[in-house]
């Protein structure tokens, strides 16, 4: 009886020191984020580059976008415009679009100064102007898109690199295959593919929000220009 108690005892014993050995070995093989990207390759700096040019660009144009549209300010524009123009008061109101450093200012400023041509010709002055503000602000938004797109193909790149050195390593050692040696490979293939695909997916999204930012500041200034010209349509 006294045996028994002692293996089962043992036994115990055993089992926790199994179990504790293996909470440590977890432990200490957590693999941190950081820990994927330098383990990654010269792909994973690349991957990174891009992200930090796609941010920047991102955060560069919104900011931009973000000063052109200016739906409050814009209103009080037109009003002060409207008000100038029912007044008779047009130098007021040119000089007033002149000193207004934003697109619908200067789209205004230059339909001023087509005053005396006829309104098509007014009209399609303001449309220029108003596609060079636009693309103005389309400027280097593209890049955004184009990291969106390298993104998973560059990852894609890494997988297949990280795929050879694997295969490299197994035609070197024959059929001593060492675990060990193929896992480098492998892993560079697997991280850089996710890398890639977080990189594309971010992107994708900036580039998104991009895309409509512009479409509600191109809005705004068609809205914006027919008000300017129902205004030269009104009877004095």
């Amino acid at each position: 009886m006294i045996n028994k108690l002692l293996m089962i005892q043992a036994d115990a014993a055993t089992a926790v020191d199994t179990l504790e050995n293996a909470v440590a070995t977890a432990s200490t093989e957590r693999v941190t984020l950081w820990d994927m990207a330098v383990n990654g390759g010269w792909i994973m700096l690349v991957l990174v580059l891009l992200l930090v040019l796609a941010v920047y660009v991102f955060i560069e144009r919104y900011l931009t976008l973000n000063g052109a549209l200016k739906g409050k300010d814009d209103s009080e524009f037109m009003e002060r415009i409207r008000q100038y123009v029912h007044e008779g008061n047009i130098d007021a109101a040119r000089n007033l679009a002149k000193e207004t450093a934003t697109p619908l200012g200067r789209m205004i400023s230059k339909g001023f100064s087509r005053l005396g041509r006829p309104l098509p010709d007014i009209q399609a002055a303001i449309e220029n102007e108003g596609q060079l503000e636009v693309a103005n602000l389309e400027k280097r938004v593209s890049l955004v898109s184009t990291v969106a797109s390298l993104g998973p193909m560059i990852g894609f790149l890494g997988t297949v690199v990280g795929m050879i050195q694997a295969f490299q390593e197994m035609a070197y050692t024959g059929n001593n295959i060492d675990i060990q040696m193929l896992a480098s490979g492998i892993y560079t293939a697997m991280v850089t593919t996710v890398g890639g695909l977080i990189v594309g997916i971010v992107c994708y999204f900036l580039n998104n929000l991009l895309v409509n930012r512009i479409n509600n500041v191109v809005f705004e200034l068609e809205v914006r220009a027919n008000e300017f010209m129902d205004l030269l349509h009104e009877p004095a």
